[in-house]
Parts: structure tokens; sequence; C-alpha cells
């Protein structure tokens, strides 16, 4: 009896809001992990913890506009983030349009950020990897600006670099827009988180 009832209480996740990263001190705050910037701050104004090991990833789970929520931060590097994505997808048998993702988009200044219902990947590794291995591009996401590569700096390099400080509290003013955003999309109202946030 126990058992079931946990059961049916780990499968009552509707959405999952994953934000792509890599782990570990060394890219802490660098612009590659905007995504996990994003789910930092989500999960500070929510009064939890994403520090659970599971789908290969540090999650927790949480309540956003009455819908039970699963937070991620895939650990799995970001070039193969559909690996974390698509495994809690499929315990869980959540559809690609109830997958917020949040990452980073150097086309973008600091502060600046772009809602999308679906699309291609963009020239992004992780939204890349998670199409090809979930088959869709059918996820909503949001793209939080980290600004435009130096004419002179290698792509990998500008990605991996951190923020500078006034760049970082852009980035954390996007953050908070982007947990906004995530309510209101949660809650059926995509277009008007759209029309509140992109720039």
């Amino acid at each position: 009896m126990l058992f079931r009832k946990k059961e049916a209480l780990s499968t009552s996740v509707e959405y999952i809001v994953v934000g792509l990263g890599n782990s570990g001190t060394k890219y802490e705050n660098t612009r590659h992990n905007a995504g996990f910037i994003a789910v930092d701050r989500l999960s500070q104004r929510l009064g939890v913890k994403v520090d659970r090991i599971k789908y290969k990833s540090l999650v927790t789970t949480c309540t956003i506009e009455d819908k039970k929520v699963l937070l991620m931060k895939p650990s799995t590097y970001m070039n193969n983030s559909g690996l974390a994505v698509t495994e809690a997808m499929n315990f869980y048998k959540i559809k690609p349009e109830n997958v917020i993702v949040i990452f980073d988009d150097i086309s973008l200044d600091p502060g600046k950020m772009r809602i999308r219902r679906k699309g291609s990947d963009g020239g992004h590794n992780g939204i890349k990897n998670i199409i090809y291995l979930s088959g869709s591009d059918r996820f909503p996401r949001i793209k939080l600006g980290v600004g435009h590569k130096p004419e002179k700096w290698d792509l990998a390099d500008w990605v991996l670099s951190r923020f500078s400080e006034d760049e970082y509290k852009l980035m954390l003013e996007a953050a908070d827009k982007a947990c906004d955003a995530v309510s209101l999309m949660i809650s059926g109202q995509t277009d008007k988180a759209m029309n509140l946030f992109n720039s």
C-alpha cells in the first residue's frame, strides 16, 4: 500500500523546467550556465533545493501554478543534455510541449531574453541534443542573453567565460524575469509571457 502511494506521487509530475549548463565549480557563473542560474533563482524563490540526484541531473519537485513541476539541472554536460531530459520525460510520460528549457543565447545582450514555443536548435548544442534524442522540437524555451562573441574570441572560450560584474547583475535580472515567465507558461499564458518579456 505504501509503495503504491509513493509510486502514485512520483508519477504525478506535469511539467519539467530544465536549465542547461555544465556541472562543477569550474563552470559556475559562466555564460553557458545561464540556464542553471535561472533554475537556481527559481528554486530560491520557491524555497526548494535542487539537490537530489536523478535522471542524470540534480532535481527537485515543486508546485508552480497548482501544477507539480520537476526542476532539473542536467549533470551530463551541455552537449549531452538530451540524455537527462529524455530520461525524465520518458519516466513521467511528459509531452514536449510541457518541457520548458532555459538556456544561453549569444545573439542576445546580457539582460535580454526571448521566449519561443518551439523551433530549431539555432546552433546550440544542448538544444540540438534534446531535439535529436526526443525526436521533437516542440518544446517551449526561454533564451537568456549572454552577449555576442567578440571577434577575436573562440566560441567555446567565450561561452565558458565568466560574466563581468555588470553583466552578471543583468543576467540575474533576466533570470528573475524567466522565473515570472515560467509561471505564466505553466498557467497556459505563453503568449502573455512572450508579449511581456521578449526583447
